[in-house]
């Protein structure tokens, strides 16, 4: 060090002998990543688009499978910010758009997910299977489902194997951009809005039994049909608001309370 301090001139030159060394090493380490992205790319790319060609050429395009692997590939790639952000996606489009299924059942499939792991890829495989099972593919409907669900769990997640290998070689830059880091503080802030969205929806969709769309200009906001309200429903709420908040019961001692009133409830209807 006083070396240096004392021969800059010294000093300069060793510093510019060692980054001269450096170079091709740096070079040789950009070639060996770029050549990395392009197999990562190229194999993970090949098996996210084979089984959608495979099932146009069969069915052609407009078949409900190439249709049902376009969408969740399209999901796969632009949504964010965990299971829930993407739901609300989900439930929109499967439902109003396509019209898949109903509101109704959408929400049986988030009931039935939330009682295991994993509720995403398990509300988007039973969205799949349900898809398949009504479309027009000539198979038995429940083989058909079977593969709708199956299609579209392989065109949800090969998407994310791409991207983590493909970027795994970037993070450590990435975690340093503090431009970067603006930007993912705002995408979570839009999250919590997204996770509001699917609340809003299926508190609606649960507490009346007709819900239908008010214009205000370019927005669609759902709006219910206020005679529609479902006393039962709002009676549950009720209980579970209760039961959480003055008794602090807990999640499962609240769950296994409304469950039980539900299936009373639903025996008497």
């Amino acid at each position: 060090y006083l070396r240096a301090r004392m021969a800059p001139g010294e000093g300069t030159a060793v510093a510019e002998g060692e980054s001269k060394a450096l170079e091709p090493d740096r070079l040789h380490s950009s070639e060996t990543t770029r050549s990395g992205a392009i197999r990562v790319i190229a194999t993970w790319g090949a098996l996210w688009a084979a089984p959608i060609v495979g099932f146009a050429l069969l069915g052609g395009w407009e078949s409900i499978y190439p249709r049902l692997a376009l969408f969740f590939s399209w999901l796969a790639v632009v949504t964010f910010g965990g299971a829930y952000a993407v739901l609300a996606y989900v439930a929109d489009a499967a439902v109003s758009s396509f019209g898949w299924l109903s509101a109704g059942e959408m929400l049986d499939g988030l009931a039935m997910a939330e009682t295991t792991p994993g509720p995403l890829i398990i509300v988007l495989s039973y969205v799949g299977y349900m898809a398949a099972f009504r479309g027009a593919t000539g198979l038995d409907p429940v083989a058909a489902g079977l593969i709708g669900g199956l299609l579209t769990a392989w065109v949800t997640f090969v998407p994310c194997f791409l991207w983590i290998f493909l970027g795994a070689p970037y993070v450590e830059k990435l975690r340093g951009n503090l431009r970067l880091s603006g930007a993912l503080s705002a995408i979570t802030a839009a999250v919590v809005g997204v996770i509001l969205n699917l609340a809003l929806w299926l508190g609606l969709h649960v507490l009346f039994r007709e819900v239908g769309v008010l214009e205000i200009g370019l927005a669609r906001p759902a709006w219910p049909v206020w005679g529609s309200v479902d006393p039962w429903a709002v009676g549950l709420m009720v209980v579970a608001i209760v039961a959480l908040f003055r008794f602090r019961l807990g999640v499962i001692p609240t769950l296994a309370i409304c469950a039980g009133l539900g299936l009373l409830v639903r025996f008497l209807a």
